[in-house]
């Protein structure tokens, strides 16, 4: 049982033989990730979590005058460094904000989650190529597992660390 709950929370674990680093050198290296181009932010907090990735995505607007709608994603990864276990504790969660109305407008909707995020969403259009053929063109592409947690559990595997996704720190 134990594996398919490692599965299914996303725990991984490092590569054999690989050497794990000091949480103060892990931690340098997570908040490194700030300045290589990637679409979240890591910063430090105080209490009972040490970092927390953040990600505010906000979704192409649809329809228009009163009718527009337009989602605010923002994802957040709590990371817990726990030295004794060489363990990163990763919390997941997802909040919500739908307005609408002419810009800013007004809040109609909100929503709140806990637990692994999996959200992809995409949105493309058809037109016509250089050669005349029709072609799919992708105009909004988010992938918040591969975009947001893959660097995060690059950085932390390759530090010798285990990744452990857990419900609550």
């Amino acid at each position: 049982m134990g594996r398919l709950r490692d599965r299914w929370r996303g725990t991984r674990y490092p590569d054999p033989g690989t050497r794990a680093i000091p949480t103060q050198e892990l931690r340098t290296a997570l908040l490194a990730l700030n300045g290589t181009g990637v679409p979240f932010s890591v910063r430090e907090t105080g209490g009972g979590v040490d970092l927390i990735a953040e990600w505010k995505c906000l979704e192409p607007a649809t329809g228009s005058g009163l009718g527009r709608e337009q989602v605010e994603r923002t994802f957040r990864i709590s990371l817990r460094l726990l030295s004794v276990d060489r363990e990163v504790r990763a919390a997941d969660e997802q909040r919500t904000v739908t307005r609408a109305g002419p810009a800013p407008g007004r809040t109609v909707g909100k929503g709140h989650g806990k637990g692994p995020i999996r959200w992809a969403h995409k949105e493309w259009t058809y037109e016509k190529g250089t050669d005349g053929r029709r072609q799919k063109v992708v105009t909004f592409d988010v992938n918040v597992t591969r975009d947001m947690k893959d660097p995060l559990r690059t950085a932390v595997l390759g530090a010798g660390w285990t990744w452990r996704g857990v419900r609550t720190l």
